[in-house]
């Protein structure tokens, strides 16, 4: 690649940042995050995710702080977790699906999980019936010129208590039939080879990389140093 490119992950989950910073290293990205762009949070960004679909969402969110960030390239994502036996639920809603909007990270993910065990709960299932599960994951990037949005999916299954101490989100209560345990019990490094952020993305960097390597009239470096 001619020149490093630097990349703003724009999400201010930390849970995030920790799976996708090293997926961009690995491809000799040089990430920032919002805050080292000095874009600060603004009540704005509660709105971005206003739209019924993850590509819609994701593509949303990048084009929103790309035209805030003086021309650097710009990766963006929006994902959730669809239940079967919810009808898709929660789905585009999983980040606030509990209504707590008072509430961030640790706090946050627990209210949403106790939702979900209560939503479930309205719903019956035959003895030993798998509460099938899907977690979905769309990836964006917007640069100046371009933008591209791909998906990403892991099925398995919600389970009843909670297994592992790792991950964020859903993951304690996400069993990965791949994995044969929850997200939460597996490595960053098992988690990002299967999961809808870690498919999503890496479709994402062979993708942009393709691109951003045939903008010959666009400076690949970031104009900010």
């Amino acid at each position: 690649m001619p020149g490093q490119i630097t990349v703003v992950v724009a999400t201010r989950s930390v849970g995030k940042l920790r799976e996708l910073v090293p997926l961009f290293a690995a491809a000799d990205y040089r990430c920032i995050t919002l805050e080292q762009a000095a874009l600060a949070e603004s009540p704005e960004e509660a709105s971005l995710e206003a739209f019924d679909t993850f590509e819609a969402n994701a593509l949303a969110k990048a084009r929103w702080f790309s035209a805030r960030s003086g021309g650097r390239v710009v990766v963006a994502d929006d994902s959730g977790l669809e239940v079967d036996a919810l009808n898709g639920a929660p789905g585009v809603r999983s980040k606030r699906w509990s209504g707590r909007e008072d509430l961030q990270d640790d706090a946050l993910d627990a209210a949403n999980n106790a939702f979900l065990l209560r939503s479930l709960e309205q719903v019956p299932l035959a003895d030993g019936e798998p509460r099938l599960a899907r977690y979905v994951c769309a990836a964006a990037c917007v640069w100046n010129g371009g933008e591209l949005v791909v998906r990403g999916t892991c099925e398995g299954e919600i389970v009843a208590v909670p297994v592992g101490s790792g991950g964020f989100g859903y993951d304690p209560y996400f069993f990965s039939n791949e994995l044969g345990r929850t997200f939460a019990q597996a490595t960053r490094e098992e988690k990002s080879l299967i999961s809808h952020r870690g498919r999503a993305f890496a479709r994402l960097i062979a993708a942009m990389t393709g691109a951003l390597q045939r903008e010959t009239s666009m400076d690949l470096t970031d104009p900010h140093g």
